[in-house]
């Protein structure tokens, strides 16, 4: 059993259009996988003046209800999270129907290391060109709202959560979730920066946080504290394996991710990878050659 305390909300579905506190509407997409839940989560801050949060999937449906929902309104900003297409393939669309201004993260960047990249980075928009591109503590702000940008780079490298200084809440993106833990994925992802972007939203005071995909946070403190022991408690778990004789990532996620979806495995399988990155950075594991997902890891000594 997770040590996490997840909060699954099944009646978040693709379609939901829903207002969860007076500055914000919520918009899902008709995405839903084993990875974005019951799909992204689109959000519109304010009234009249409006900055929509992170487009969605490229689907017709989709951007005539976010149209709909804001008829009437003016679009201001569309601000991004990161660079993965569930939340940006429908940008164009979105920006050409409104006009407004395209800011927030930073292009995506480049992977760290050859090899691995190409199946990760076909999830990265290498094509997203932001108007302007935001940097930590750096704001926005409309009629009656004002977002403040949060550096969380770790699911992406370019990641950035929006603080809405009005109400205490947080649009965390990826970054952190109720439903599940984050796909910390090399080379894009990184486990170190993850890491220490949870610290970093430990030491704050949000309110609640409006995730990426399902339902709100409620208690951020105490779900981010229990987000870093379980991934401390994960990463010793691997280093106890590698310590065993379990030199292959395969054989770590046997192990240690018993009754797995298929369609998961794959995602648990870069998850250790990235533990396993850490820990050749902090000299504990070496690597049988360049490190990759089909290495060999042994414990250093």
């Amino acid at each position: 059993m997770s040590d996490i305390p997840f909060e699954r909300d099944d009646s978040a579905v693709a379609g939901q259009v829903s207002r969860p506190e007076p500055l914000v509407r919520r918009v899902i997409a008709p995405n839903a996988s084993a990875y974005t839940y019951t799909g992204t989560c689109t959000y519109i801050v304010g009234e009249g003046d409006v900055a929509i949060i992170d487009p969605g999937p490229d689907d017709p449906a989709h951007l005539a209800r976010l149209l709909d929902t804001v008829k009437g309104e003016r679009v201001s900003r569309i601000v991004v999270t990161h660079t993965h297409f569930d939340h940006t393939a429908g940008l164009a669309a979105l920006q050409a129907a409104t006009g407004a201004e395209v800011t927030g993260c930073a292009p995506h960047f480049a992977a760290r290391a050859p090899g691995e990249a190409e199946e990760i980075e076909a999830a990265a928009d290498l094509a997203y060109a932001p108007d302007r591109v935001l940097a930590d503590g750096e704001r926005l702000s409309g009629e009656g709202w004002t977002l403040i940008a949060v550096a969380t780079p770790g699911h992406t490298a370019n990641h950035l959560a929006f603080a809405l200084e009005e109400t205490g809440a947080l649009f965390s993106g990826d970054h952190v979730m109720a439903w599940s833990t984050t796909l910390i994925a090399p080379p894009d992802g990184s486990m170190a920066a993850y890491m220490a972007s949870l610290e970093s939203l430990r030491m704050r005071e949000d309110r609640i946080y409006w995730p990426g995909h399902g339902g709100p946070v409620r208690d951020p403190r105490r779900y981010v504290r229990a987000l870093l022991h379980h991934r401390r408690q994960r990463e010793a778990a691997i280093l106890a394996r590698i310590e065993a004789g379990d030199g292959r990532i395969g054989e770590i996620v046997d192990k240690l991710y018993t009754g797995l979806a298929p369609e998961l495995r794959d995602g648990a399988a870069r998850s250790v990878f990235a533990h396993i990155e850490s820990l050749i950075a902090e000299g504990q594991v070496e690597s049988e050659g360049p490190a990759h997902l089909g290495g060999r890891f042994l414990r250093r000594r």
